[in-house]
This record gives structure tokens, C-alpha cells and sequence, in this order.
């Protein structure tokens, strides 16, 4: 009996070790929740989703101007703060973004109900500083929750952590750093603070609560968790002084108690990119990383998304220069390639309707994305990181090679030892690619003209598990 319950404490033991990497890398409810970790049902549904839509919008733009960040610099307060008296987004359809998202091939899409303006998109008990009182008088999430839901597309909500517009969120920063030591704060007053102080608090100021501004985002989660139904939560304002790692891991945790399936990105806590070293990362509240306008690192190990604008604002600005069409398709397949997902933003008009330009542009992705939907939803990135002339992505014994532009009419690439290539075509019409493979090398004969007007992709089909395969990092071609 002895030697079992040896053997069985010596397996608990080695389990132990072998999951610790696991929950370094999904931190979870961080250091201070160390039992709460990561949904993975729900990481991976996310994850095989591949693509998603942003939306930035409000008030702010009647002007034109960024959201949020406009306020007090382009726009002066006064003005900004009242441009909800104005707003009446009379030609807002919510099954229409929903569609036009569908038609893109996106799978999910996350609305800013809360920007950094304080403004809030929904009917909320907790403020009058909401879509209710404005000329609209219509609740802009629900309208979207519901189509989501009708339309079968995953919903989630963006909702910054500082608020401008608040009585109570101390927005001035601390003038005297013996009072307020940068250490207590990080980085985001070391690199904003000093910048921003302006003769410390106004005796307005000194009156601000931030306990009672963090019962007052609890309240407003709350509600949006429990009359919206996300399956994602988007934060944002991580750098702000008076936000904390413990606030962010104690929210964390407030959050997973009130649904337990919910996805939550890691700006909920102080570090953003503290999931980028995976020796700390399990200290850290979050789900997944968020780089933003760019394509995050090639990383199959933490999960993560690019956050990155269709145009060159995250709110609408009158002809604001679009991306083209083929780096939209290069976009997405960099990141796919990265085992990242994207959440392509965009900003409607004041009026409520998409830019038929944008609307455009997002019609042409979703048809190259529908012509390639095996080589994108539900793979994983690799095992080749991407490079300025290709991407691949991989699911069982498939490996999908993108070129992002022809690499010549004879091409080489590394090949894993004892990998057998038992087929390899063009996805778009089926071609055969006639190839030449040795031990650790394939080599590809490929026509003059590529098939297809973007993009062409060659579908590979093993003899055995590519997901399995190692990352090949360095290769000629």
C-alpha cells in the first residue's frame, strides 16, 4: 500500500511540474487567484474563430477627431464633453455591421461600450452620460448583442479602465513623487506622469474616489455581464496611474465569478505585455496578449490577438486612408501564420452607417477568406514563421503554404526530417504543384502566373501530424 501511494504521490508530482508551463504561459486570474486559470474550452472556440471586428464609435464622431483621445487636445473638454446632446445616429443598423462583419469572414466582434471619453453605448443605471440622453435614445449594444446572437456571430465589449468624464476617476496625476513614489505606479506614470503634471491635484481632485470609482466599473460590468451576455471582455487603460496589479487581478476574478466562460484580455491588469515573458506571466490577470497596429510575434504557446485599423484612425475621419485590398489579405494571413488572431477596427460615421468604401474592402477580404477557409479557420500558425514571402498555417496533416508574393519558378524549403509529402495543389483551383523532396528539403516547380488575384496558397498533405511538427525559424529559399 505504501509503495502505491508513493507512486501516486510521485505522478501528482510530475503532473504538477508538467502543467506549471501551461498555466505560465494562460495566466488567468494572476498570482493572486493561482487556482483561477483560463477557460480552455472557450480560448480555444476563440482562437479557432481567427478573426474578429472592432468597432470604435460615439459621439466624438460628429468631429471627426480620435475618440477618446481628442478630448482637451483637438477638441476642447467643454465641446467634447456635450457632443452627446448632438448625437442621433439615425441610420444605425445593427444587423447590417453584423452582416457586413460576416460577409468579411470575421467570427466575432467586440463594440467600444466604453471609451476612455466615459461615454457609454448603453442604457446604464449607473450614469446619465449614455446613449439614452442623446437625441438617439436606443441602446446601441443591445441592438448588437442581438444581432450577434441572431447572426451567429460571438459577441464581446470593449471597455476602458481610466474615465476622463468621471467625478471620481483622479484623471490629474500626483505632482510630488515623494508623496506618490513611480515605483507604487509602474510605467505608466513614469512615462505619462511627468508629462502631464500640471501643478498636481485641483482641489476638485483631492475630493475623487478611487474605490469608489472601481465599485462604480463593477456596477457597470455587472450590468453589461448580465443584460448583454459577452463572451469576451476587451480592457483597455492599463497605464494609468491610479490602476494597480492588484485591482486588475481582484476585477479579474470579479468578472470570472459572474461567468465563468468569459475570455478577458490582459490589459485588465497593470503590465500589458507581461504575458510576453513567460517567467512572469503567470503573476498577471488575462486571457491573451494584445499588440496593437501590428502583427504580434510568431508565438504558439501564448495566445494572442493584433488589434489594427482598417483605415489609419480607430474613429471615423472623412477619407481617412484605407488599407488595400491585398494587405488586408496579407494582414490576416501574417497573423493566422503567427498563431494570433486579428480584430480589424472600424469606425463608423456619425450617422450611424459603415463607409461604403470600408463595406467594400471587407466584402473583397470575406471572398478570398471563404475561397481559403480551411487554411485559416481552426488551424494553428507554422510551423514555418512568416516572412515577407510567405505564411503557413497547419490542422492535422495539412500544411497551407500563403505566398505573399512568388519566390521564383523553382523554390526550396526546409523539410522536417522523415516528413513525407504525399500531395501538394493550389487551394484555388486545384492544380497540381509538382514538387522534388530529399531528406530535409522539398523543392517547388511553380507556373509563371500564380492562380489567383491576391494571395496563392499550396495545400500540403502529409504523412503525418504537422501540428505536431517543430517551428522552423531560418530557412533559404
Amino acid at each position: 500500500m505504501r509503495k502505491i501511494q508513493k507512486h501516486i504521490l510521485l505522478l501528482i508530482f510530475i503532473l504538477g511540474i508538467s502543467l506549471q508551463p501551461v498555466f505560465a504561459q494562460l495566466s488567468g486570474g494572476g498570482e493572486g487567484n493561482p487556482r483561477l486559470h483560463t477557460n480552455q474550452q472557450a480560448l480555444k472556440k476563440w482562437q479557432d474563430m481567427r478573426f474578429g471586428m472592432f468597432v470604435h464609435w460615439g459621439p466624438v464622431t460628429l468631429r471627426g477627431t480620435e475618440i477618446g483621445w481628442s478630448r482637451g487636445a483637438v477638441v476642447p473638454k467643454k465641446d467634447y464633453d456635450s457632443l452627446y446632446k448632438e448625437f442621433d445616429p439615425v441610420l444605425f443598423d445593427a444587423d447590417k455591421w453584423v452582416k457586413t462583419a460576416k460577409e468579411a469572414g470575421m467570427k466575432y466582434l467586440i463594440i467600444t461600450a466604453k471609451h476612455h471619453d466615459g461615454f457609454c453605448l448603453w442604457d446604464s443605471q449607473y450614469t446619465e452620460y449614455d446613449i439614452m440622453n442623446t437625441p438617439y435614445k436606443k441602446d446601441i449594444v443591445k441592438a448588437l448583442a442581438d444581432a450577434c446572437k441572431k447572426q451567429g456571430i460571438i459577441f464581446g465589449i470593449y471597455y476602458s479602465i481610466l474615465d476622463w468624464h468621471h467625478s471620481d476617476y483622479p484623471a490629474e496625476y500626483p505632482n510630488f513623487e515623494a508623496d506618490f513614489p513611480l515605483s507604487d505606479y509602474g510605467e505608466g506614470l513614469a512615462k505619462y506622469g511627468k508629462a502631464n503634471q500640471a501643478g498636481g491635484y485641483t482641489s476638485e481632485a483631492q475630493h475623487r474616489s478611487m474605490g469608489r470609482y472601481v465599485r462604480y466599473m463593477k456596477n457597470q460590468l455587472k450590468e453589461l455581464v448580465e443584460n448583454y451576455d459577452p463572451q469576451i471582455l476587451w480592457f483597455d487603460g492599463y497605464w494609468e496611474w491610479p490602476w494597480t496589479h492588484k485591482m486588475g487581478m481582484d476585477l479579474y476574478a470579479y468578472l470570472r465569478d459572474l461567468k465563468s466562460d468569459l475570455l478577458i484580455n490582459n490589459r485588465i491588469d497593470k503590465r500589458q505585455n507581461a504575458l510576453e515573458n513567460p517567467d512572469i506571466a503567470g503573476k498577471f490577470a488575462g486571457d491573451f496578449k494584445t499588440p496593437e497596429q501590428q502583427v504580434g510575434n510568431y508565438d504558439t504557446q501564448t495566445p494572442w490577438e493584433s488589434c489594427i485599423t482598417i483605415a489609419h484612425q480607430w474613429a471615423w475621419k472623412p477619407n481617412d486612408h484605407l488599407k488595400s485590398n491585398d494587405d488586408l489579405v496579407k494582414l490576416v494571413l501574417n497573423t493566422v501564420g503567427g498563431d494570433g488572431n486579428l480584430l480589424l477596427n472600424v469606425g463608423p460615421m456619425p450617422d450611424g452607417r459603415i463607409e461604403q468604401r470600408q463595406i467594400d474592402r471587407l466584402k473583397k477580404l470575406g471572398q478570398w477568406i471563404k475561397q481559403h477557409k480551411e487554411a485559416i479557420y481552426g488551424t494553428m500558425g507554422g510551423p514555418y514563421v512568416p516572412t515577407e514571402t510567405l505564411a503557413s498555417t497547419r490542422r492535422g496533416n495539412h500544411i497551407f503554404i500563403h505566398l505573399l508574393k512568388k519566390p521564383g519558378s523553382q523554390w526550396k524549403l526546409p523539410l522536417p526530417n522523415g516528413v513525407r509529402i504525399e500531395s501538394a495543389h493550389f487551394m484555388s483551383n486545384g492544380q497540381r504543384v509538382p514538387i522534388q523532396s530529399k531528406q530535409g528539403e522539398v523543392k517547388f516547380d511553380l507556373p509563371d502566373n500564380l492562380p489567383g488575384s491576391s494571395v496563392s496558397v499550396i495545400e500540403l498533405i502529409i504523412d503525418q501530424n504537422a501540428e505536431q511538427l517543430d517551428t522552423i525559424r531560418r530557412f533559404r529559399y
